[in-house]
């Protein structure tokens, strides 16, 4: 899966426009998918919901801070994320599909926050930028 060139301005764009609140985003994107789908929770079962849990935050941090590297890799993303990939598939065992539901969950927060920025053209880059961090992250399942 390869991303466009205008996919990826639109995707650079629109990721400079969250500045410091990218960590903000991954936290409700998070909390939201354990939310919506609670058989994610498996994996965080110690996770407290409630409020701003530590452990939460902690983690919306790392789901930010691993969209953020994605972005700035756009061109290399199975190389910048495989460290990622190889830990969720081999130590952490994930369930692919909670990708995906998480990435639907962003896009949901994402918009929530930035409805004038999220137009058709930006939000179909955005969808097939985290379509493609799935991938890259589900590659090492095998």
């Amino acid at each position: 899966m390869a991303l466009s060139a205008a996919d990826k301005c639109n995707v650079r764009e629109f990721w400079e426009k969250l500045g410091e609140n990218t960590k903000v985003y991954g936290t409700e994107a998070l909390v939201r998918t354990f939310l919506c789908f609670p058989e994610t929770k498996t994996y965080f079962p110690h996770f407290d919901l409630s409020g701003g849990s530590r452990q939460v935050q902690a983690h919306g941090k790392k789901v930010a801070d691993a969209l953020t590297l994605a972005v700035s890799h756009l061109d290399d993303l199975p190389a910048s994320l495989s460290s990622l990939s190889n830990l969720h598939a081999h130590r952490l065992k994930v369930d692919p599909v909670n990708f995906k539901y998480l990435s639907h969950c962003l896009l949901v927060t994402l918009a929530r926050h930035h409805p004038g920025n999220l137009n058709p053209e930006v939000h179909a880059s955005l969808d097939k930028f985290l379509s493609y961090v799935s991938v890259v992250l589900t590659s090492e399942y095998r």
